[in-house]
């Protein structure tokens, strides 16, 4: 690539909420630049970013997709990303390989949480950001009222590079400010004529160029000097002031349209090539010697040692592993070999592509700057960092994501229980958010992952990828037993049959301790009452019975247990024998030391707008929730909580229900609680019927 086509590179992320109009604008974009022949529509199943089954069905971006356009000597790729707080962290991790990002708003319905979390993950990896304000012609889209609260919300100075022409219904064309030209679109067709400024809106014009005049001279010691003395800027002045704050960062301009009917793409467009950074203009990635750790860094340059990062994978079951990276410096051939210093391997690189939607374009090679895929790495994942042995390089891995939902998966079948292990784990390759345990206490599969609708589409993909179908439930509560009092009891084992019996005599003493102590065992025994080699025996057998509960077989925590006497036969005591008797006298104390039961409680960040505040504090306080706190972001409340587990198994779905899809939370385990008595007596009776069923059912598969 010649210099001059490398100025003309670049890659540019569309960040937003979902719901936002994020993947309509880039169906727009490709169509307005000619890269597709119609335009692709969400609502219609044809678009070309939104490709994976699932995504069609559900009618939601779910993963980050890429397509290359040419605009007026510009190579752009398009960086489609998730909207949707259970699919952001593929958004997050793919901003990184931006050079610049459209942030598109919805003046509808204003600045969610996910669009925050976007903007701030831009502002820490550099990014800059043009904003679009979309669906311009929709009811309640008034820039007036709406924009500046937006604008608060995340913290951005934006300024106004455009003016709408018209309203709602009427809305049909933009005022370009810097050229002080009008650019009128004909009904949905895209096509628009470029005309001077209608008479009735000059003078509105001209306030808002006056304003924008004042803002941008902020930034450039010439123009405050002109502007002070009330002279007129340039176009070529304007430009240039505008594209150095915004590459900076300083600014974020702000522009307007309506993707389905093609209203103020092609100034879109046009203001990419204008404003947002080619490689170049590019701060150089920090990364770490890994000899060292000392601070190093490559700049843009295809002539630097190759140094690239995969930011994503795709699996397809037919085509194989696409490992999706950024070149960072350097050059990527198909016949070098990469080294990944992490873990000190080699790969060679095969085939190299460019991607377009779901089809790939074969290209030779890969200069900085440049995003492409490559075919069939075998041990390569996403955060790895591949570069010149020579002259190795670390960068940061990816941002870690806690998973926040989980569901027990029952297998329709053995077939499809042999199927999961290997079916979840080349998903995980692809979405490093999922994960699969089993528990070891309620021996469920658990899932786990970032909402609801992501485990559900996890597992339609695990159906359809790889053949293996399971039942979504929710999973069992963890829920343990402890004791409220102090008791003794004794424990005997006397068995006499002929020949060697079985004799071992315990008194154990039961004492609860305090929360997350666990379990302390306590010989007393003194003058032999029980010989020193049975003791081991003991604790033995009041492990094993703290494992198996007494009330409803859930394990027991925080008891002491104290052989303070006891008794032994020189023929037939044995450990096994001492060890049952211990089991008996454990659970003969437990029964009159009040046995409850302890259920998981935790610790809850609920993010909703202002309006929904009220709904969701009520909905918490149904669910034996209490708010320990509030903070406020923007037009955003986060509501913190306590809220025992079994009360938020299903919360996902009830939260999208009260907000409108326009909440989230997040989950992590705070410490137990005992459960109130009305509660725990239907615990036990419903966790005896299912042990029960479960027995039964055992008796008839080996029967």
């Amino acid at each position: 690539m010649a210099a001059t086509e490398f100025d003309k590179l670049r890659n540019v992320g569309i960040l937003g909420q979902g719901g936002s109009g994020k993947t309509s604008l880039g169906e727009a974009m490709l169509f307005a630049a000619g890269a597709t022949q119609r335009l692709g529509k969400v609502l219609d199943g044809t678009s070309v970013l939104d490709y994976e089954p699932e995504e069609i069905k559900h009618r939601v971006t779910i993963s980050t997709a890429f397509h290359s356009l040419a605009w007026k000597k510009h190579s752009i790729t398009l960086i489609d990303t998730p909207g949707y707080a259970a699919f952001l962290a593929d958004s997050i991790n793919s901003i990184r390989a931006m050079g610049g990002a459209v942030f598109v708003l919805n003046p509808t319905v204003g600045v969610r949480v996910e669009s925050e979390r976007l903007w701030a993950r831009a502002d820490e990896d550099g990014v800059s950001r043009l904003l679009f304000v979309s669906k311009m012609d929709h009811e309640q889209a008034d820039i007036r009222e709406r924009i500046a609260p937006m604008l608060e919300s995340l913290g951005a100075k934006g300024i106004y590079l455009q003016m709408p022409i018209g309203t709602e219904g009427g809305f049909n064309g933009v005022v370009d400010l810097v050229a002080m030209k009008a650019f009128i679109y004909e009904g949905d067709t895209g096509k628009y004529a470029e005309t001077d400024i209608p008479a009735e809106l000059k003078d509105e014009a001209q306030e808002w160029r006056e304003k924008l005049n004042e803002e941008i001279s902020e930034f450039d010691d010439e123009l405050i000097e002109k502007f002070l003395d009330g002279k007129e800027f340039s176009a070529d002045e304007m430009k240039k002031a505008i594209r150095d704050a915004t590459r900076e960062r300083r600014i974020f301009p702000i522009l307007f349209g309506s993707p389905l009917r093609q209203v103020g793409v092609a100034q879109l467009l046009d203001a990419v090539t204008d404003y947002l950074p080619a490689p170049l203009d590019e701060a150089a990635f920090e990364g770490k010697n890994p000899a060292n750790e000392e601070t190093l860094k490559r700049s843009h340059d295809p002539d630097a040692p190759f140094s690239a990062y995969v930011f994503k994978t795709v699996i397809d079951p037919f085509a194989g592993k696409l490992s999706i990276l950024r070149v960072l410096s350097g050059k990527l051939t198909s016949d070098l070999t990469a080294y990944v210093p992490s873990r000190q391997i080699r790969e060679r690189v095969g085939h190299i592509f460019r991607l377009e939607g779901k089809k790939q374009e074969a290209v030779k090679e890969a200069l900085a700057g440049e995003i492409v895929a490559v075919a069939k790495f075998k041990d390569i994942a996403t955060g790895d960092t591949l570069c010149d042995e020579k002259a190795p390089i670390q960068y940061d891995g990816p941002v870690h994501f806690t998973p926040n939902i989980s569901f027990a998966l029952e297998p329709k079948s053995k077939a499809d229980e042999d199927k999961l292990p290997n079916g979840l784990h080349r998903m995980r390759e692809e979405d490093q958010t999922i994960e699969l345990h089993r528990d070891e206490e309620t021996r469920d599969f658990i899932l786990s992952g970032m909402g609801q609708q992501h485990i559900e589409i996890a597992v339609e993909k695990l159906k359809r990828k790889y053949g293996a179908e399971v039942v979504l439930k929710a999973p069992k509560v963890p829920y343990k037993e402890t004791i409220r009092g102090s008791a003794s009891a004794q424990g005997r084992q006397k068995k006499q049959t002929g020949g060697h019996g079985q004799f071992g005599d315990t008194w154990i003493k039961v004492e609860p301790l305090p929360h997350g102590a666990g379990f302390e065992f306590v010989d007393k025994i003194v003058g032999g009452a029980i010989p020193r080699n049975y003791i081991p025996a003991v604790e033995k057998g009041i492990r094993e019975a703290m494992a198996g509960g007494y009330l409803a077989g859930y394990p027991m925590v925080d008891v002491r247990a104290t052989l303070y006497d006891g008794s032994y036969h020189d023929v037939d005591s044995s450990d096994m024998a001492f060890k049952i008797a211990a089991s008996m006298g454990f659970r003969n104390a437990v029964e009159k030391a009040k046995p409850v039961l302890l259920e998981p409680i935790m610790n809850m960040e609920v993010s909703v707008p202002d309006e929904c505040m009220g709904d969701v504090i009520g909905d918490l306080n149904s669910r034996r929730g209490k708010v320990v706190g509030m903070e406020t972001k923007g037009h955003t409340q986060v509501i913190k909580a306590k809220v025992p587990m079994a009360e938020v198994l299903k919360y996902a779905a009830d939260l999208r229900a009260i907000t409108s899809g326009r909440g989230e939370f997040h989950l992590e385990f705070a410490h137990y609680e005992e459960l109130p008595a009305h509660l725990a007596e239907r615990v036990i009776k419903e966790t005896k019927a299912r042990k029960m069923a479960e027995q039964e059912g055992e008796h008839r598969a080996h029967a």
